[in-house]
């Protein structure tokens, strides 16, 4: 059986939707304090970082022999007052997982349940309709100069990665607009969204399903006072980290990263062929299509 490690967002209800349409039979379980949306009345475990030993016999005991990480998890504190036997022992190395870096989190997670003879499945080996084809998915494509962004953006978040910093940044002109870090791809976009005052404008005309759920652009930076030589237009550039495990945290895009960039003033978005997945891929396209972006899905180390 396999158990879904669910977290925020909304790749694990999707997971769980084509589960069941197939009638694979697994169990959601979700970390206390950090409710998954997809484990409402669903099969469902919740368990504490503080119980992580006695988490590994429940599953072994419910049949679980594969676990799939998705979504959203903040780092969680540990309470060593709720530790159980089963755990103590695990405490050192799961202090320096929580104190180190992403990348580190993710290693010594993936470590733990290997070692206690869980394997390991990816999302795109349960979805791999998420990783599109290379190519250009839009009727816009990039220019010349976005071209030259995205080999700039590239080294970029390579530099980023190897840092254990972030997976994304916004490009124009070859000059970096803005970088991911901690509080993610979103809120970078935000912080440019004053420079797409037309696009907002196009956002606002857009049909109601198309936008529904999404969290539109805000005007709360309409007062920053952005450089007089700043930039027009650019790309958002996203990848995987060089020496990323991908088997877990795989960067995604979807329809409100479509909306973010375009506030951005952004011309279109490049994403790595078959390092970042695209949710709700119908949806990003016409979104993009409307917003008058590209959407460029190109191979890793691409000359032009």
């Amino acid at each position: 059986m396999l158990a879904l490690i669910a977290g925020q967002g909304g790749l694990p209800t999707l997971i769980c939707q084509r589960l069941e349409e197939r009638g694979v039979p697994f169990l959601v379980a979700e970390l206390e304090g950090h409710p998954a949306d997809c484990a409402e009345g669903r099969d469902a475990l919740r368990f504490r970082v503080e119980k992580l030993g006695g988490f590994f016999k429940t599953l072994a005991r419910r049949g679980v022999t594969e676990v799939c990480f998705a979504g959203r998890v903040a780092r969680p504190a540990i309470d060593a007052k709720a530790l159980d036997m089963a755990t103590i022992p695990l405490v050192p190395r799961m202090m320096r997982a929580i104190n180190s870096g992403d990348d580190g989190v993710l290693r010594e997670t993936l470590a733990l349940f290997e070692e206690k003879g869980f394997a390991i499945r990816p999302v795109q080996d349960l979805l791999p309709e998420l990783l599109p084809p290379a190519g250009v998915l839009t009727e816009a494509g990039p220019d010349d100069r976005a071209r030259q962004d995205a080999r700039r953006g590239e080294a970029i978040v390579a530099a980023l990665g190897a840092a254990d910093i972030g997976q994304a940044c916004v490009v124009a002109r070859g000059q970096a607009l803005a970088i991911e870090a901690l509080a993610g791809t979103d809120w970078m976009l935000r912080s440019l969204s004053g420079r797409g005052d037309a696009a907002r404008i196009a956002i606002g005309n857009l049909p109601a399903a198309l936008t529904e759920g999404l969290d539109p652009p805000r005007a709360d930076v309409d007062g920053l006072d952005y450089p007089p030589d700043l930039p027009s237009g650019g790309i958002l550039f996203k990848a995987p980290k060089p020496a990323q495990d991908r088997r877990v945290d795989l960067p995604a895009i979807g329809p409100q990263t479509v909306l973010l960039a375009a506030a951005a003033g952004l011309d279109g978005v490049v994403i790595e062929a078959g390092g970042v997945m695209v949710l709700e891929r119908d949806r990003v396209l016409e979104l993009a299509e409307r917003l008058g972006l590209f959407l460029w899905v190109r191979p890793a180390g691409l000359a032009s």
